[in-house]
Order: structure tokens, then C-alpha cells, then sequence
């Protein structure tokens, strides 16, 4: 019998222990051999889910590094702005990488992780786990099939959810870009990735983005609110209170995301929720936050033969990351709600509606986008264990061309022009 991959999980929040927990589904295939952050908790929980020995756990990823290779693969999951050097580090160990979007915030430091791994001959996995959903390769399977003919544009759509947008980009991790990422590459990056992967070979030759911080301003603070939710007044009129997002969520019974985020040296329960509230950055009125980071954002591009693409995100929306797309090609038209696709042939004028399901991964707790979260996992592993880097859908090469052109839609975005890809003027 075949032993499990070994992996190392560095950042134990949300994310790395989501990643994890393949190891609870899969046991014979994988192994949580060791544990790395600085938060005891956050450590301390991942240690007793998967029963890893003291020696094994760390503080920092550096001490992990010091040591000699003693796992297969690593599964990086620490805040955007700590991607690149223990990506670096572990691969030129020999470790092959697992490695939470973004790959990194800046296009250098990108390039200088795909040229870690190339030349340390491991293999590399970008966390875009879209690219793993069921429908959504079912997408690309049609469009290379020839379905909608030649692809002509692309439009897609990404609600971030009214109370998502507050927790994570107002109050959360990702509100300010000097501390995170702007907008676009901490939450976009794979809808971005989708539209240059539904592309095909096709290189975007030019790029235009409008975006602002619109409604989460302190000009647009409501008269007589106060700086914390639980000292407000007016919280009952609020949409955005933080009592309604968390407090009400834990009275229901609710302490899975967002309730247990905003606690995290602690399980979340009323007591400890409400000290976050009082205390913590998630208490704060979203009118008088330090965020910086678009609310709305679009972004026009156009590739090599004409094919244009359309992306809007938005954060005041009903839906939380339903995704929405319509593909319209010379011979059809594809569209996708979030839950089924639908082609319409021009020659037939009939529809034919493709649906995929993940249902039996909700059981296991890794039903995350869809299942793509379980699905990234498998792909990853697979690849590990059969030393077959095909497995792997969101590969390095392809997933540097889409961050790239991330960079030069924000850049486009921050200098009010169109911008020419690959034009460094």
C-alpha cells in the first residue's frame, strides 16, 4: 500500500485547516505532519485535530525550513503579504507547494516564486480553486468542444454579498492594501483567472479598470452612530451592524465563518463574541474604518484575435460569490448562474442545460466553493503522489499570466489610462 503524502500546513486559519482537513477525509492518502503559526490557538487546534507530534510544531515557518526536508509537500496559507519567502524557502528545499491566492502582491515577487519552483524542479499549486469547480470546468470542456464556436466575449459577474464585503474588506484582513492587497488581486484574482483561462492561448493585449471605494466612508457615517456596534444607537437601522453579523449568527447556533474569525484565541461563543465586538477590529462602524480597497470595480480586456471580456465585482449584493457568467460565441451562447449552464444554439434555437453536483463533500465539511475546495485538494495530492504535475489545474505558468494581468488592470485603474499589456511605460 501506497503511504500517504506528507504535509506540512503553514497558517492555520481559515484556509489551512479547510486545506487540512482532506487529511480527516482521506487518511490513507494524506498526512498532517506538521503545524506553523505564531497564534498558540490556532496551532494548538490543528495539532489535536490530526494528532501531531509537539516536535512538529512551530511558530514560524523559518524554524520548519531550518530543519531537513521531513514531509512531501507544503500547504502555504499565511496572509498575502507572507507568500513569497516561504514559497521560496520551500521550494528550494524540495518541498512541492500548495500555495493560497494571491501567489504573492507584487508581479516580482510572482515571477521570483514560479522561478523558485522551476528551477528547484517542485511542483506548484495555486490555491484558485474555481478553476476545480465541477460546472465550471465544465465550461471551459464545452467552449473547447466547440459549443458557442468561436468565443467572441465574455462577461462575468462577481457578488460579493453585502455583510462578506464588511466582515472581510472593511473590518477584516484585506480592508487596507498596505497591510493585504488591493481589491482585485486578494478577491478577484480568480474570476480574473477564469476569464484567461475561459480565453484559451489567447494573450490580453490590453486592459482598462474603473473602481472606487464607494458608501464605506466616513463622510457617509449616519448621524448620531457611535464607533462600535454595541455602543451604537442606531445598530437596529444598520445593515452592516456587526451585532446582526456575528451576535445573532452565534445566538442561531452559527459559529463557523464569519462568527469564527473574529475569535481567534478562543472558541466563539456569546461571551467571547461580544468581547471581540467591544475590543476587536470586527466591532468597528464601517463608517469610520481605516479600509481603502474598491467596494465596485470593472475591467475591460481584450485578447489577440478580438475576443473582449467583461468583469464587474460588487460588494452590495443579495448573493455571496455567486458567480455569474455569459460567454457569447459565433455559433451559441453559454450562461452560467452559479448553479446550472445553459447553452443556446443559434442553428437549433434550442437549449440544452449542464448541471454537476459535489453534494456528497458537504458531509465531510470541505463543500467550500462549491466543493472546489475538496476538489483542489484531490488534484494536489494525486499530483503529489504519482509525481504528475498535469493533475494540477492552476499550475504556475498560467497562474503568473493571469496574476499579471491583475497587476495591469490596477494599474490601469490607479492611472486613469488604458494600458498596453506588457508596456512597462
Amino acid at each position: 500500500m501506497t503511504s500517504p503524502v506528507h504535509v506540512i500546513v503553514v497558517g492555520a486559519g481559515c484556509r489551512g485547516q479547510n486545506y487540512a482537513q482532506f487529511a480527516s477525509i482521506h487518511p490513507k492518502r494524506m498526512k498532517v505532519v506538521a503545524v506553523a503559526d505564531p497564534r498558540k490557538f490556532a496551532r494548538t487546534k490543528l495539532q489535536q485535530q490530526h494528532k501531531i507530534e509537539d516536535k512538529n510544531i512551530f511558530e514560524d515557518w523559518q524554524s520548519i525550513v531550518e530543519r531537513e526536508k521531513f514531509a512531501d509537500a507544503v500547504l502555504i496559507c499565511t496572509p498575502d503579504r507572507i507568500h513569497k519567502d516561504p514559497a521560496v524557502a520551500f521550494a528550494k528545499k524540495g518541498y512541492h507547494i500548495l500555495l493560497e491566492k494571491p501567489m504573492a502582491t507584487t508581479a516580482e515577487d510572482c515571477t521570483a516564486i514560479v522561478e523558485a519552483c522551476t528551477q528547484s524542479g517542485v511542483m506548484l499549486s495555486v490555491g484558485h480553486v474555481l478553476r476545480y469547480d465541477p460546472l465550471i470546468r465544465k465550461i471551459k470542456d464545452l467552449i473547447d468542444a466547440g459549443v458557442v464556436g468561436d468565443v467572441i466575449h465574455i462577461q462575468h459577474f462577481e457578488p460579493v454579498g453585502f455583510y462578506h464585503f464588511a466582515h472581510s474588506f472593511v473590518r477584516g484582513n484585506w480592508r487596507n492594501e498596505a497591510e493585504s492587497s488591493f481589491a482585485l488581486l486578494a478577491k478577484s484574482c480568480h474570476d480574473i483567472d477564469l476569464i484567461h483561462h475561459w480565453a484559451g492561448a489567447r494573450r490580453c493585449v490590453k486592459v482598462s479598470s474603473f473602481g472606487s471605494v464607494s458608501h464605506f466612508r466616513k463622510e457617509k457615517k449616519p448621524t448620531g452612530a457611535g464607533d462600535r456596534c454595541v455602543d451604537c444607537s442606531i445598530e437596529g437601522n444598520c445593515p452592516y451592524s456587526a451585532c446582526k453579523i456575528y451576535v445573532d449568527r452565534v445566538k442561531q447556533g452559527h459559529t463557523g465563518w464569519p462568527v469564527s474569525v473574529i475569535c481567534p484565541n478562543s472558541l466563539p461563543d456569546i461571551e467571547s463574541v461580544t468581547e471581540a465586538l467591544r475590543s476587536g477590529p470586527y466591532g468597528r462602524c464601517v463608517y469610520d474604518c481605516d479600509n481603502d480597497v474598491c467596494s465596485n470595480q470593472v475591467v475591460n480586456m481584450e485578447f489577440e484575435g478580438g475576443v473582449t471580456a467583461a468583469f464587474s465585482m460588487v460588494a452590495f449584493t443579495e448573493e455571496i460569490c455567486q458567480r455569474k457568467t455569459t460567454i457569447y460565441g459565433s455559433k451559441g451562447e453559454l450562461s452560467y448562474d452559479g448553479h446550472e449552464i445553459r447553452v443556446f444554439d443559434f442553428l437549433t434555437q434550442r437549449s440544452t442545460k449542464h448541471t454537476a453536483s459535489s453534494e456528497a463533500l458537504k458531509h465531510y465539511g470541505m463543500s467550500g466553493h462549491g466543493g472546489a475546495d475538496y476538489h483542489l485538494m484531490n488534484a494536489f495530492i494525486s499530483a503529489v503522489a504519482n509525481n504528475d504535475p498535469s493533475m494540477i489545474r492552476s499550475g504556475p505558468e498560467e497562474t503568473l499570466c493571469s496574476h499579471l494581468l491583475v497587476f495591469e488592470a490596477e494599474r490601469s485603474r490607479v492611472e486613469s489610462r488604458v494600458v498596453y499589456c506588457g508596456d512597462s511605460t
